[in-house]
């Protein structure tokens, strides 16, 4: 079996890392002491080993991963903060333009969690084509619980759960299980823990034996008939960009200074009464 890996450029130690085995793209989230948190420095290295996928005539298709116990935990509230009081960021592609390299991309991206996923993380689930998820795994949108609008992310989210349950988990930032969010049509299968490798095994031999022309242009009619967009990337381009300017209103408000306070003390905000 031949395999290679491809480094993803940076003076630090990577966070995010590719590897390539049969024609299967497979690029790791690897900053479990933060439980994968969107840093700049992540959201980076993810762009660009999403890009290198994308770029090997030899790839298929994509799966997305993670190492430690969680997914992806959503924004770095570290950094955020950080950044709301003028201390200098790396500049690094926002959620949206990752959203978008994602939901545009010319070939099938698959992600299968190894944990949970919180808040932006579920976006990224969101805008995968397919979303496998052990039982074992936990969903919450908690950003309305730190003073904030699950806005960029409501773009993929809201193109694939159900108005119900979307409304529900938006609303009141409860944590929900894989079997729910299945039912929501958040992921596409909850698979019982031990036999995630043959679930996820069963969708890349599928794509593996797909015509890859054949299979860069039904990616791009699911888009068109709204599956994993919305209407089309003109419509979503421009969605995305309105929700950005709504999540950085809510980023910078004193509700969320005070949220994030919380979430680092470990108590409750203080609206919680």
């Amino acid at each position: 079996m031949t395999q290679h890996t491809s480094p993803v450029p940076t003076v630090d130690t990577p966070l995010v890392r590719l590897a390539v085995d049969r024609g299967i793209a497979t690029v790791t989230l690897d900053s479990p002491g933060n439980r994968n948190a969107l840093s700049a420095r992540l959201r980076s290295q993810l762009s660009e080993a999403l890009a290198q996928a994308m770029a090997d005539d030899s790839v298929r298709g994509v799966v997305l991963t993670g190492t430690g116990s969680v997914f992806c935990a959503g924004a770095d509230l570290k950094e955020a903060g950080a950044a709301l009081r003028g201390e200098p960021v790396a500049p690094a592609p926002g959620m949206p333009e990752l959203f978008e390299q994602i939901m545009g991309a010319p070939k099938p991206v698959v992600v299968a969690l190894n944990g949970a996923a919180r808040a932006g993380g579920i976006g990224l689930v969101a805008a995968a084509d397919i979303a496998l998820a052990p039982k074992s795994a936990t969903f919450a949108f908690t950003e309305v619980r730190l003073g904030l609008v699950p806005a960029i992310i409501s773009v993929p989210v809201a193109a694939r759960m159900h108005s119900r349950q979307l409304s529900r988990y938006f609303l009141t930032g409860e944590l929900f299980d894989a079997t729910a969010a299945a039912k929501s049509g958040l992921i596409t299968q909850a698979v019982p823990d031990r036999e995630m490798a043959h679930a996820l095994d069963a969708v890349l031999e599928g794509l593996r034996g797909a015509a890859p022309r054949a299979l860069s242009r039904t990616k791009e009619l699911l888009g068109e008939l709204g599956a994993g967009a919305i209407a089309g990337p003109e419509q979503r381009s421009e969605a995305l960009g309105r929700m950005g300017e709504l999540s950085a209103e809510f980023f910078a408000s004193a509700d969320a200074e005070e949220g994030r306070a919380a979430f680092f003390d470990k108590r409750q905000p203080r609206w919680v009464p």
